[in-house]
């Protein structure tokens, strides 16, 4: 079915508003926004259900939304709005027209499976910026980890910025969260070897094997990892540096390290 909204003050507007400003409305009513073509359509792929989707007919035709959704249309609920209102509701500067309304999955680490049985993982505990756990979602897509795990999550993943900078990334990786311990607790049930990025009683990250199933973690660029999960894993590593400092941006590291695991592995272009 397909409405007109014209007024900024329609309560569907108030309400996306809320969704895309607050992570505490986003928990509470399971909806979130996700803006863009690409991402709509990765979203869908990923098993997404999208109830609603807005569109300004001034950016984008009614038939490239028809194509856009193709076989996902069910039951979604189309409306058309001025471009006054979508550059209120629009993160990009550069944009695209539409966004739809989500709905949020259970990413909690108990609902897990892994589809590999030898698995390779990546591990961000208490990931602060929404850009680094998006530029570290897009590095797993490149590297197709078997699942991304972010331990004691300062946001809920469906932050608008997560969304932006993974690209739609967040859609396309197999993604799980909960506290370092539930975390830690899995991973042991899973005999999944965990590696941590540290200084702390480390060797340099090429010496290790990774090519049994693997868990490779990364803490955050102000306080590394906790002590929880420095005292369970089988081995920290460290990337040897030149430089002044001591710490790279966490998601440069976290690449560095996956891609070695991959070429353990034998990942080829």
């Amino acid at each position: 079915m397909q409405h007109q909204i014209k007024s900024a003050q329609n309560s569907k507007i108030k309400f996306l508003n809320q969704i895309k400003e607050k992570s505490r409305v986003r928990k509470k009513e399971g909806y979130f926004i996700i803006e863009g073509q690409r991402e709509i359509t990765l979203a869908l792929k990923g098993g997404y259900r999208i109830t609603q989707l807005y569109y300004c007919s001034s950016i984008i035709t009614n038939n490239e939304v028809s194509t856009l959704l193709n076989d996902y249309d069910d039951h979604i609920e189309y409306y058309e709005i001025t471009l006054e209102i979508y550059q209120k509701i629009a993160y990009r500067t550069t944009t695209e027209g539409v966004f739809a309304v989500g709905i949020f999955k259970n990413l909690d680490i108990k609902n897990l499976v892994l589809q590999s049985k030898n698995p390779l993982i990546l591990i961000a505990e208490a990931p602060e910026k929404p850009g680094n756990i998006g530029a570290l979602l897009r590095t797993a897509d490149a590297a197709q980890v078997d699942a991304v795990l972010i331990a004691n999550p300062k946001t809920d993943m469906y932050n608008p910025n997560i969304i932006r900078s993974s690209i739609g990334c967040l859609f396309t990786n197999t993604i799980a969260t909960g506290t370092s311990k539930d975390i830690i607790t899995y991973l042991q049930n899973q005999k999944i070897n965990m590696y941590g990025a540290a200084l702390q009683a480390s060797v340099s990250y090429h010496t290790q094997d990774y090519t049994k199933p693997t868990a490779i973690i990364v803490g955050t660029e102000a306080t590394g990892l906790s002590k929880e999960f420095l005292q369970s894993t089988n081995q920290n590593i460290k990337i040897p540096m030149s430089g002044v400092i001591d710490s790279m941006n966490v998601s440069v590291a976290a690449g560095i390290l996956i891609f070695e695991a991959k070429r353990q592995r034998n990942f080829m272009d």
